[in-house]
């Protein structure tokens, strides 16, 4: 990256010297710019090398996620090439650290309309790997609503999976099939049934669960939907089962996804692991033919957890709102995963607002509007139980999904009796907030009083009711400090 200011004699160069030339004084940094309504603004946490200008560091990132290169190159001047460079126009230093924020805007034009693929290739597809920079992390994005009309938005949204369901008021209950791996086919049909007819809305492949030598996709899916239409009919609800499409290619993907129209399932599932591209156009798939799509984020910590390296999760959460999903898992706060609670809370606020205005507190950098995009429905998973439910209703509100795996198929009274309990003390937590009493703070004594009902749910506090996973966060907000939970 270069550091070259002047020529031999100690003349500040012209911008069309041939050689290296600081990114800053080629037009990538201007602290004058003031970004256009159109523009895509980024805001990059950067930690530069010893000796290394923060300024110029973010005129590098600026420089290379758009038009340039190492060396001046005479060829930018067939173009309109001040148009289309990336512009860094501010660079903040974080208090107590070595880190600065970039802030970068791009003009509309060096993007390919609907394609998440182009987007993320042109915003990160280089600069992570530059010698200058001891590490670097795209915080979040403000994506103006010029780009965003360009997308499809969620196959489906909130509202129009609830009118599907004809299930309304409440946060919905899943669990995901445990062991992920070794059951056959039948085992895990009779997993789903006794999930769904004992009170959960949804069942769920893990990301690992495919098509493997011990159960091929067809078997699971025949067993998994005959469980599905009994428990549909044992309760008189409508159940679903995330039956998981990922495959090698996209051919597999459709053939998969095909045969789940079919069986008459609701929704289908495909990990982030299977790429932009694939989930996009799964998306698509899936608002032709009248699915709900759920998406996994496996793999999402190899580059979201690190605060100094990598992409924020709120990054993610914006482009999978854009690609189409209906569904993404995005914390628990107090499950077994990552997620401080003002980072979670500015994720849920991300997926399912309509407008969203810059709140440090909760991580986010800059105005969102949406123009009527679709909401995505939060998934909250990994190590909850139904000891939690005031806490999960609080920090993550109605609009969402609770999947209790261990926490429904590890109750040792059987695998009904799991879901049974989880969905007594949601409904006693819902019946509790809504004749308006303090549900946080008197959250143990309603369930209490509930489980003097449900033998289920007695059993279900007697045995997690100490459970709980309280880690420092490796990843919070600059502006606050991460609380106790109550």
């Amino acid at each position: 990256m270069a550091m070259v200011k002047h020529d031999g004699q100690g003349q500040k160069k012209s911008r069309w010297s041939a050689g290296v030339s600081p990114y800053a004084d080629m037009g990538y940094y201007n602290a004058g710019y003031k970004p256009k309504e159109t523009d895509i603004i980024a805001a990059f946490r950067l930690v530069p090398q010893p000796g290394m200008d923060p300024v110029e560091a973010g005129a590098a990132v600026a420089g290379e996620s758009s038009t340039a290169t190492w060396t001046v190159v005479w060829t930018d001047r067939l173009t309109a090439y001040e148009h289309y460079q990336g512009k860094c126009y501010r660079v903040d230093p974080v208090p107590g650290s070595d880190q600065y924020i970039a802030y970068i805007a791009y003009d509309l034009d060096l993007f390919e309309e609907g394609s998440i693929a182009n987007l993320s290739s042109s915003i990160i597809g280089n600069v992570f790997g530059f010698k200058a920079l001891k590490s670097v992390r795209l915080e979040d994005l403000r994506i103006p609503p010029h780009y965003t009309k360009t997308f499809q938005g969620p196959a489906h949204g909130i509202m129009m999976e609830r009118e599907y369901l004809n299930k309304y008021g409440r946060p919905l209950l899943g669990a995901t099939v445990k062991p992920k791996l070794g059951l056959s086919a039948r085992n895990y049909g009779r997993v789903v049934y006794e999930a769904l007819r004992g009170g959960l809305d949804f069942t769920k492949d893990d990301e690992n669960i495919n098509s493997q030598p011990f159960m091929r996709w067809r078997d699971r899916w025949l067993f998994a939907m005959e469980a599905v239409n009994r428990a549909q009919g044992d309760t008189g609800e409508v159940k679903g089962h995330y039956l998981n499409v990922t495959a090698a290619t996209m051919e597999e993907m459709y053939e998969r996804a095909d045969f789940a129209k079919e069986l008459g399932s609701v929704v289908v599932m495909v990990d982030l692991t299977a790429g932009f591209t694939a989930i996009q156009s799964m998306a698509k798939w899936c608002r032709r033919n009248g699915l709900l799509l759920h998406l996994h984020r496996a793999g999402h910590s190899t580059y979201t957890r690190q605060k100094s390296h990598g992409i924020n999760f709120r990054v993610i959460a914006k482009w999978m709102r854009l690609a189409g999903v209906d569904h993404i898992h995005a914390g628990t706060v107090v499950g077994k995963l990552e997620g401080d609670v003002h980072s979670v809370q500015g994720y849920y606020r991300t997926l399912r607002c309509n407008r969203t205005e810059a709140e440090p507190a909760l991580g986010l950098y800059f105005e969102q509007d949406w123009a009527s995009m679709s909401a995505v429905m939060p998934v909250a998973s990994g190590g909850i139980h139904a000891g939690q439910m005031h806490l999960l209703l609080h920090y993550l509100g109605e609009d969402c999904i609770l999947q209790f795996g261990g926490g429904t198929i590890g109750h040792p009274e059987g695998i009904a009796a799991g879901a049974t309990a989880n969905r007594v003390a949601l409904e006693a937590m819902i019946q509790a907030r809504n004749e308006g009493k303090d549900y946080l703070h008197e959250g143990p004594e309603i369930l209490e009083k509930a489980a003097r009902h449900s033998p289920s749910l007695k059993t279900a506090l007697e045995i997690w009711k100490d459970v709980s996973f309280e880690f420092e966060s490796t990843d919070v907000p600059d502006a606050v400090a991460t609380p106790e939970l109550v």
